[in-house]
C-alpha cells in the first residue's frame, strides 16, 4: 500500500513546502499554506516495467491532419480551426453567468452524432433539464451525469463509452488520493491530469468548464493551462447581450480567431455577420458618431464609435470610456490638443463602442478621433464613411494591418467611403474595390477632410 505523506501546498500558486511557512515565496501571498496528505510511491509500483515510447524519425512519422468532430455549431468550429480533435482537452474559462454552461450544453445537444456524456458538480440532473428544454435541441444521444467523485465518474465514462465527455466543472472534481476538499490546487491538478491521461490513451475529447479568479485569470494551478490542448475565454458585458469566445491557446488551430454569439431565452445564437449588429443606421445624421473598420485576430467586422464632448458642469472635466481604453482615450486627446489645436481640456468627454464589445485594435483610433471632432464641432459625421488608421503621438495617421480585408468588409455593408492612412500601401486597392478610399496624413487634415474646414 502506497505510504502517506504531508506537505503544504499553496492554494494560490500551486508551490509545496515540506514545512508551514507565512508568506509563499513564489506568489508573494500571505497565510495561503494548507496542509494536504499526498501518497508516496510504492515500492513495488516502482519496480514495475512500464511501456517506454520508442525514438522515431521526423521522415517516419505520419503528418495526416487530425480527424475533427464537428459540433454543428460554426462559431465554434471556427474558434477550434475545423472541430474537436479526437483525444483534445479543451477548457472554457468565463465570468460566472457568462454563458459557459449552456455554450457547453448546447454542443452536447447539437452534436447528435456522438454519443456525449455531460458531467456536473454545480446542478442537478433537473436543472439541466429545463436549460436543455429552454435550449429547445433535442437529442438521445446525449447522457447527464450529475457526481464529483473521480473514481466515479472513471465508472461511468466505461459503462457509456461516449464520444464526447464534458464536465461542468473542473473546480468541482474530487480524487480519493488526496484529502484537500474539492477545488484546491491539488484537486485540480490531480484530477485535470488523470483526465488528460484518459483522453490520450481512449481519444475520446474532453471539455473543462473551469471558474476564473477576480483578477479573471482561470482559478487553480497555471500547469491547469499547461497541460490542456486548448483554452478559450468567453467574454461579455452582462449589460449586453454579445458574448466573444477567444482562444488564447490552440495547439490545433491558430489563437487568432474568434467566436461571437448573442444571449437569448433560448440560448446562445451565433452571430455569422457582426457587422450588421454592431453598426446602426440611423435615419438622420447624428454628431459624436463614426464607423470603425476594425480586425479582431483574422476577423474583419465594423462597430460603431460613439462620443460625446460637453463643457464641464462640475468645474473638473471627466474623461469616461466603455469598451475603450481609458488611456488610449487620453492619449488621444492630448494629441488633438496638441498637434491639432482643439481646447478640450476644460471639457467632459466620454466615449462609448455600440453593442459592449471592447476593442483592442489600434485601427479604431481615427474613428474614436472623427467621433471626438463631430461631437465636439456638433457636426455629423457622412453616414457612408467608415475609417481605419492609428494615431501616432506626432499627431500622424499610421497604416494599419489587414487593410484589404477592411475594405472589403466595408464595401460589403455598403459603405462608400473609407478613410486610411496616406503612408498605406495602394497598390490594387484602388482597381479591386468599388468603395472610394480617402487618404489622410495628419489629424488637422482629417478634420478639413470631414468637415470641409
Amino acid at each position: 500500500m502506497a505510504r502517506l505523506k504531508t506537505v503544504y501546498v499553496c492554494q494560490q500558486c500551486g508551490v509545496e513546502s515540506p514545512k508551514w511557512i507565512g508568506r509563499c515565496p513564489s506568489c508573494k501571498e500571505w497565510n495561503s499554506y494548507a496542509e494536504q496528505m499526498i501518497p508516496g510511491a510504492s515500492k513495488k509500483s516502482s519496480r514495475e516495467k512500464l511501456s517506454r515510447p520508442v525514438p522515431e524519425l521526423v521522415s517516419e512519422i505520419s503528418s495526416a491532419n487530425e480527424e475533427r468532430i464537428s459540433t454543428q455549431s460554426h462559431e465554434f468550429n471556427r474558434v477550434l480551426g475545423g472541430g474537436i480533435v479526437h483525444g483534445s482537452v479543451i477548457l472554457i474559462g468565463g465570468e460566472p453567468g457568462i454563458g459557459k454552461s449552456t455554450l457547453a450544453l448546447q454542443v452536447a445537444m447539437h452534436s447528435r452524432a456522438i454519443r456525449t456524456l455531460y458531467i456536473s458538480g454545480e446542478e442537478s440532473s433537473r436543472q439541466i433539464k429545463l436549460r436543455a428544454d429552454r435550449i429547445g435541441a433535442g437529442s438521445d444521444n446525449c447522457y447527464i451525469l450529475c457526481e464529483t467523485n473521480l473514481e466515479s465518474i472513471h465508472a461511468h465514462i466505461k459503462n457509456v463509452n461516449p464520444g464526447l465527455i464534458i464536465i461542468d466543472s473542473i473546480q468541482t472534481l474530487k480524487s480519493g488520493n488526496f484529502e484537500s476538499p474539492a477545488g484546491s490546487v491539488s484537486q485540480i491538478r490531480e484530477c485535470a491530469a488523470e483526465l488528460l491521461r484518459y483522453a490520450k490513451e481512449s481519444s475520446v475529447p474532453i471539455m473543462l468548464i473551469g471558474h476564473i479568479t477576480k483578477e479573471g485569470g482561470l482559478a487553480g494551478p497555471k500547469v491547469l493551462e499547461h497541460i490542456v490542448d486548448v483554452v478559450l475565454q468567453f467574454e461579455g458585458d452582462h449589460n449586453y447581450l454579445y458574448r466573444v469566445l477567444r482562444s488564447s491557446k490552440n495547439r490545433y488551430g491558430s489563437t487568432s480567431e474568434i467566436g461571437l454569439y448573442e444571449m437569448q431565452d433560448d440560448g446562445l445564437r451565433e452571430v455569422a455577420n457582426p457587422s450588421e449588429i454592431l453598426v446602426t443606421r440611423h435615419q438622420e445624421d447624428i454628431s459624436g458618431v463614426a464607423i470603425s473598420a476594425m480586425v479582431d485576430g483574422l476577423r474583419p467586422f465594423l462597430i460603431e464609435i460613439q462620443s460625446l464632448v460637453s463643457s464641464a458642469a462640475y468645474g473638473t472635466p471627466q474623461r469616461s470610456s466603455t469598451g475603450f481604453d481609458l488611456r488610449r482615450l487620453s492619449m488621444l486627446l492630448a494629441v488633438l490638443e496638441k498637434r491639432a489645436g482643439f481646447r478640450l481640456a476644460s471639457k467632459d468627454v466620454f466615449l462609448n463602442v455600440a453593442g459592449g464589445l471592447k476593442v483592442t485594435d489600434p485601427a479604431a483610433d481615427l474613428a474614436v478621433i472623427s467621433a471626438i471632432l463631430s461631437s465636439d464641432t456638433d457636426l455629423p459625421v457622412a453616414q457612408n464613411t467608415c475609417f481605419a488608421g492609428e494615431v501616432g503621438l506626432s499627431g500622424e495617421i499610421r497604416p494599419v494591418s489587414r487593410l484589404e480585408q477592411r475594405i472589403t468588409e466595408a464595401g460589403k455593408m455598403g459603405f462608400q467611403k473609407i478613410v486610411i492612412s496616406s503612408f498605406s500601401k495602394m497598390e490594387g486597392l484602388q482597381k479591386n474595390h468599388k468603395i472610394e478610399i480617402l487618404q489622410a496624413g495628419k489629424v488637422e487634415q482629417l478634420f478639413r477632410m470631414l468637415f470641409n474646414n
